[in-house]
Parts: C-alpha cells; sequence; structure tokens
C-alpha cells in the first residue's frame, strides 16, 4: 500500500517554534510526528511512502536518512513554491490506483488500512476521514421567521460538525481534476469532485485525533501521547 504524507508546510501558527523546525519534526514524546505517523504506516501494512515536501526539507531528509530503525524506504517529492494540500501530489511520480494521503502533524489513533479497505469496499473516487467536532455557543440563540417574530429559542446550545481529520484515500483519478504547476486545495477538490457527482464518502472515527497545528493543541499532544501511548504505538 502507498501513503503519501504532506510536510511542506510553514506552520505559521506554531511560531516561534517552526522558525528553526518544520511541523512534522516537532517532538512529541521521544518521537517527531512524524516518526510516529510513520511507525503507524508501517505496522498497518504500507510498504511505499513518500513524502512530499517544501519548507525546511533538508531538514526532514536528514532526520529520516539517518533513522536506522523504522525499516521502511522512504522516497522524497519537493514542491519548489507551494502547491496547497492537494496540488503537490502532481509531482509524484509512479501513484497507484489507490493511494492514501495524510498532513504529516495529525496525532490519532486511526485505523488506516481499515480506511483503506472502506474506500475500496465503496469503489471511491475519494474517501475522506471524519471526527465530529462540538462547538459550544456562549450566548442564548434565537430563531426568527421573515417577519422578525421569534419562533424557537435555544440556550447555550452545541452543534455538531464532522470535520476532515486530513486524513484521505484517493483514486488516481483525482488527478484529472488538478491542474498542474498550480496552488490547489483540498476544498478545491471537494468542490469539484461534489460539482460532477463524484463518488466521495466519509469515514467517521471515533477514537482519537488531534491537529498539532496550534501552541496549545501541541502542549495538549505532548501531555496525552505520553498518557496513551499504546494506543498510537502498540
Amino acid at each position: 500500500m502507498q501513503a503519501i504524507i504532506l510536510a511542506g508546510g510553514k506552520g505559521r501558527r506554531l511560531l516561534p517554534y517552526t522558525t528553526v523546525l518544520p511541523k512534522p519534526l516537532m517532538p512529541i514524546g521521544d518521537y517527531p510526528i512524524i516518526e510516529v505517523i510513520l511507525r503507524q504506516l508501517k505496522r498497518c501494512g504500507f510498504n511505499k511512502i513518500c513524502i512530499s515536501t517544501g519548507y525546511l526539507h533538508e531538514l526532514i531528509h536528514a532526520y529520516l536518512d539517518s533513522n536506522k530503525t523504522l525499516g521502511l524506504k522512504i522516497e522524497y517529492s519537493h514542491e519548489e513554491t507551494p502547491l496547497g494540500t492537494i496540488g503537490p501530489l502532481r509531482l509524484i511520480e509512479n501513484l497507484e490506483d489507490t493511494f492514501l494521503v495524510m498532513n504529516g502533524d495529525i496525532l490519532t489513533d486511526l485505523d488506516y488500512k481499515k480506511l483503506i479497505e472502506s474506500h475500496k469496499k465503496r469503489g471511491a473516487i475519494a474517501t475522506v476521514a471524519t471526527y465530529q467536532r462540538d462547538v459550544n455557543i456562549d450566548f442564548g440563540v434565537l430563531e426568527r421567521n421573515s417577519e422578525h417574530k421569534i419562533i424557537a429559542f435555544k440556550e447555550k446550545p452545541t452543534f455538531h460538525f464532522d470535520v476532515s481529520m486530513g486524513v484521505y484515500v484517493f483514486s488516481k483519478k483525482i488527478l484529472n481534476y488538478v491542474p498542474a504547476d498550480t496552488p490547489f486545495g483540498f476544498d478545491q477538490l471537494m468542490y469539484a469532485l461534489i460539482a460532477k457527482n463524484e463518488e466521495v464518502y466519509s469515514y467517521p472515527h471515533t477514537g482519537y485525533w488531534l491537529d498539532i497545528g496550534r501552541p496549545d493543541d501541541y502542549a495538549r499532544s505532548i501531555e496525552e501521547f505520553e498518557r496513551y501511548k499504546d494506543r498510537f504505538l502498540p
């Protein structure tokens, strides 16, 4: 199985840490986050790994090329200018018919192998791993009709949304929607696929997921990685 790890972003939300380290090399416990991801992928049976790099790419190369414990053959694809989330896929040679794509800054216990299996079973062009996020409103919310008459009221409601985890499985056919040498994001891909009524599915995950892109979430990831280490690296 083939996995593409997106590791080219500048990590501006994690400044000043990311002035000297690319976000995928931010340490949690004894490992940088990208090594946790690589160990998880290996355990799930992925044997073809490509890392899409950009910002401070030489540090990612240096760390992983000197790591003799992973036992993985890793290839690299480098973008000279930022191409968004999906644009870098155009630069990768030998993409398989089905492949996994994920951000290089995610801490999760998602079973990537089952995600791939779900995608293939449905014959999807794209499958998006999703996680429920709750948004609390600290005010009384009013609902009104066209004449401004109040017809409903909710005190400090909580709304539930299924959000993208930054983990996807794609069919190679998505490249038909991706322009070459042009920044192209996940949002643009979703708009294009949905507009054409393509087979796009979600894969709800009810376990653990955290994007370490903000300082408070990064601090939380360090604490919870140690607490639940067996969930991430059994």
